[in-house]
């Protein structure tokens, strides 16, 4: 999967800028408009939070405080701010971040800072450039394809990363909670029976080859080559 950003400014307006300029380069991009509304996402879901400084009653620095100090991320911040000084600065700092930015500021900077922080912490895109190849079966990782016996099959941007998720994890067993954590990590309404749904969809997409996708009574679903 794509490396998750998460966007937090009360500036609606930027926040639609900066999630399409940084989805243009790749990332997959949620936005808060709010410091409230980013404590209802699932934080853990993301490899780098870009946040801005100044907004309502909770503020990008107390957020800060309570992703590194209550919740115990280590999740990269980026703070992005209209106010400058060196206070401000090592006061973000103090609350581990990785990185400041001073509005008003270029998209092209931004963009290049993130490109940084992500370098500098070792993050990796779960995507990595390679392919895999089980029973006539292709998904291309990189250019998000599915080919079944040279026949192209049209995948979800879900399906396909439910099918990824149990391919790359060939018999281990992920529990319908586990898929919804890594596939509906932002505050999108899902329960279990969405799962189901798109394993339904799946298997009926990959015609013979979707009696691969196994599932085990009271522990979730898992990929299978033996089930054959």
């Amino acid at each position: 999967m794509a490396i998750k950003i998460l966007v937090v400014d009360d500036e609606e307006d930027l926040c639609e800028i900066l999630q399409f300029n940084l989805e243009g380069e790749g990332f997959e991009v949620d936005v808060a408009f709010s410091a409230e509304d980013a404590l209802k996402k699932n934080l853990k879901a993301y490899q780098l939070i870009l946040l801005d400084v100044m907004m309502g009653k909770i503020s990008g620095f107390k957020l800060a405080r309570i992703i590194r100090q209550e919740m115990k991320l280590t999740v990269p911040i980026l703070f992005i701010t209209a106010k400058e000084g060196e206070e401000n600065t090592l006061t973000g700092f103090s609350l581990g971040a990785d990185d400041y930015i001073v509005k008003p500021f270029g998209v092209k900077e931004v963009i290049a800072r993130v490109k940084a922080v992500i370098q500098r912490a070792g993050i990796k895109s779960a995507y990595s450039e390679k392919k895999l190849n089980i029973k006539g079966m292709e998904l291309d990782v990189e250019r998000k394809r599915l080919t079944i016996e040279d026949k192209t099959i049209n995948l979800s941007r879900k399906e396909f990363e439910i099918l990824y998720l149990l391919m790359d994890n060939s018999e281990r067993i992920f529990s319908r909670e586990e898929i919804l954590d890594r596939i509906w990590s932002d505050d999108v309404v899902v329960n279990n029976r969405t799962v189901d749904v798109h394993i339904t969809r799946l298997r009926k997409k990959l015609g013979g080859h979707g009696k691969l996708i196994c599932s085990r009574a009271g522990y979730g679903y898992f990929f299978s080559e033996n089930n054959s």
